[in-house]
């Protein structure tokens, strides 16, 4: 979305404008959708609180599909090379497509512990984060209970959809 500004963003035909915004979470093209009538936006700030708003007055279903939606870290689909575009950079900027062979062992069991505890993948907005805080986050939220790591998931969930805006925006602020 090279060059386009918050101005041409809000300008769009509902449908480009969803086409345009549609990764900022993951796979969820509904969350635009459910604000592209609400434009125009005066801020990237605006746009995500109207975007964050959406999911939290989405029905319980949709949430926990939202959150499902996301790749585990360093999972399976990172190592068939099908993750996003975003989900890729994030992953890379955080070292996680160049993990030892103990660092993806240890992914790899924590993952699938926390799959199993909750029935959806770990999430975390990665960036600042190494690989050792990353395993470090991960064993300490195996402690926390559904609805704690619920709630969790969905604020990592924003701050990556935020990363994501500024990534896109970056040249306005």
């Amino acid at each position: 979305m090279s060059s386009l500004t918050l101005r041409q963003l809000n300008a769009l035909p509902a449908a480009e404008f969803v086409a345009r915004l549609g990764g900022v979470f993951e796979h969820s093209a509904w969350v635009a959708q459910g604000v592209a009538s609400q434009r125009p936006f005066d801020s990237i700030d605006a746009l995500h609180q109207a975007m964050t708003a959406c999911v939290q007055t989405a029905s319980p279903q949709a949430q926990l599909q939202l959150i499902r939606a996301h790749p585990e870290l360093a999972g399976k689909a990172a190592v068939r090379g099908e993750l996003t575009e975003h989900s890729t950079r994030e992953q890379a900027g955080a070292g996680l497509d160049q993990c030892s062979e103990q660092e993806y062992k240890a992914l790899t069991q924590l993952n699938r512990q926390y799959l199993d505890k909750f029935g959806f993948p770990f999430i975390l907005a990665v960036r600042g984060y190494d690989r050792a805080g990353i395993i470090a986050q991960m064993q300490r939220r195996l402690a926390n209970d559904v609805d704690q790591e619920q709630n969790e998931s969905l604020r990592q969930i924003y701050q990556i959809a935020r990363y994501r805006l500024d990534d896109i925006f970056s040249d306005l602020e």
